[in-house]
């Protein structure tokens, strides 16, 4: 079980840590599922909140970088354990990452971390390629001279925490460079729109995050020269394929781990 005492109960506004705190036990998939919650590299999150909202936030953090894997078994007494709360909002937590469709509630069995199917994958992936392929063309009429030196700053972050083979560094340099071009694209609409796949598609690419890597990033300068020529058709174009890649590369993860 999770070490108790080095977290207190936190009040109605609270703090939700998620420290390195070692686990006890090894041996048997169980303690194995409870180490990788432990030894997860994922930064400590401090963040002032109503406590449901911060227990919410932070669990939901756990599972799209994937130190919650998919399919894993959720027992709320060692994750109020983990995150110093108490299991009520723990409880609340799950109930509303399960409306979500992040979590699963079986009868008799408990709590797990939702499995995507292919489908739901395809879905989504396709829904992102037609939205993310309308935002580079229209970033492309829109950006300024200073808005492609950000994106370059942006590029360059991804391609060093490549090289670093920094997982969640990769993912969030990903998430933030297609974020900045759906703000360039100037329509809020779409840009709200992108938003609410946004979390799912991090989930998705973080097992892709090292294997897309190289081509995924060589992808991304193209785009991004095609942005800064002012080249609408083509920044869409290679929006289009580079979106379509990931999709079919996810497919292809999915297929090889199942076969193992």
């Amino acid at each position: 079980m999770l070490m108790s005492g080095h977290f207190r109960h936190l009040p109605e506004e609270a703090t939700v840590s998620q420290p390195n705190v070692p686990l006890i036990g090894a041996g048997n998939p169980r303690r194995a599922a409870r180490e990788s919650l432990s030894s997860a590299a994922a930064r400590k999150v401090e963040r002032p909140a109503p406590l449901r909202q911060a227990v919410y936030e932070a669990l939901l953090d756990l599972i799209v970088n994937r130190t919650l894997k998919p399919g894993q078994h959720l027992v709320e007494i060692e994750l109020a354990e983990h995150l110093g709360v108490s299991r009520q909002p723990v409880r609340e937590a799950l109930q509303r990452l399960q409306t979500e469709g992040w979590v699963d509630l079986r009868p008799a069995q408990g709590a797990f971390v939702h499995t995507p199917t292919d489908e739901e994958a395809d879905q989504l992936l396709s829904v992102r390629n037609v939205l993310e392929t309308y935002s580079a063309k229209l970033a492309a009429q829109h950006a300024t001279p200073e808005d492609v030196e950000q994106l370059e700053k942006l590029q360059n972050e991804g391609v060093a925490a490549l090289k670093a083979k920094d997982v969640e560094r990769v993912v969030a340099a990903n998430a933030a460079l297609h974020t900045f071009i759906t703000q360039l694209s100037g329509n809020t609409v779409l840009a709200e729109m992108i938003a609410t796949v946004d979390r799912r598609v991090r989930w998705y690419y973080a097992p892709l995050a090292l294997t897309r890597g190289k081509d995924a990033w060589n992808e991304h300068a193209d785009i991004i020269a095609a942005i800064n020529e002012g080249d609408a058709e083509r920044a869409s174009l290679l929006m289009g394929r580079h979106t379509e890649r990931t999709r079919t590369a996810y497919h292809e993860h999915r297929d090889a781990s199942q076969s193992k």
